[in-house]
């Protein structure tokens, strides 16, 4: 049967089993959305669904039936010898490189150590971490959940758009569909990392490889956006996208 799985932000459609654990959900979900199973609860009407039990334990939970899906904040305490020193990736569309930063360091004080070691000027940088763009200069990186071995994505404003902007690469790409969409294959595409998340869904659809229905795109753990290319979310060449049947509430923006 089909439940939908309703977050603060993003609604979707899952195929579950009338013998299928509470527990073996939250790990689809755990592979969909990258939520850890130990963050997740999943409730009915206010009634907490057990990882011991299975679905037909819950009667209440029928065909179409709403399930709630929460997160608990996870508390990471540091490491004993209280280093706060990491490395972190900096990416560009055409290089990229490892720099050791505090973890109390500010967004500007990153944008002034890329801009020591690779010359770029300060203010014609735009720096993103997981599809979201590091906006205030001020505040420190951990409050934007960087780590060791994070992604920082540097994207470069261009004075010349004709000069600056790099040429568009083609991508072998591998959709990959969830067990409940197309019995889980695998679709090879073929596009410009130029084009946008909509473009590949149009395309899919222009062809009939998908049936006409509202769909989510995840790459590496994270919903991908509509309106941005897939150069923007850091895609390359041979990646695997993740699509499902879904789409996303604006209520929580």
């Amino acid at each position: 049967m089909r439940v939908v799985v309703v977050t603060r932000t993003l609604e979707f459609v899952m195929e579950v089993g009338l013998q299928e654990p509470v527990l073996e959900i939250k790990m689809k979900i755990e592979q969909f959305l990258g939520v850890p199973v130990a963050s997740q609860t999943l409730s009915v009407s206010g009634w907490e669904l057990m990882d011991g039990l299975d679905m037909e334990d819950y009667p209440i939970v029928t065909e179409g039936t709403k399930i709630d899906l929460t997160f608990k904040s996870m508390i990471i305490l540091p490491p004993l010898n209280h280093c706060s020193k990491i490395q972190i990736l900096v990416k560009f569309s055409s290089r990229q490189f490892n720099i050791e930063v505090d973890t109390t360091e500010t967004v500007r004080s990153l944008k002034e150590k890329i801009h020591i070691i690779d010359g770029t000027p300060i203010k014609r940088m735009s720096l993103f971490y997981c599809g979201i763009e590091l906006q205030e200069d001020y505040r420190n990186l951990t409050e934007y959940g960087i780590h060791e071995f994070s992604e920082i994505i540097v994207f470069v404003k261009a004075i010349n758009r004709l000069r600056d902007e790099p040429p568009s690469k083609r991508l072998s790409l591998v959709v990959q569909t969830s067990s409940s969409l197309l019995n889980a294959a695998s679709i090879p595409v073929e596009l410009k990392d130029s084009c946008t998340v909509n473009d590949l869904r149009q395309l899919l659809l222009s062809k009939k490889i998908l049936p006409i229905d509202d769909y989510l795109f995840i790459h590496k753990q994270r919903i991908m956006r509509d309106n941005c290319s897939l150069r923007w979310h850091g895609v390359e060449n041979g990646d695997p996208l993740y699509v499902f049947k879904g789409t996303i509430s604006r209520n929580g923006y």
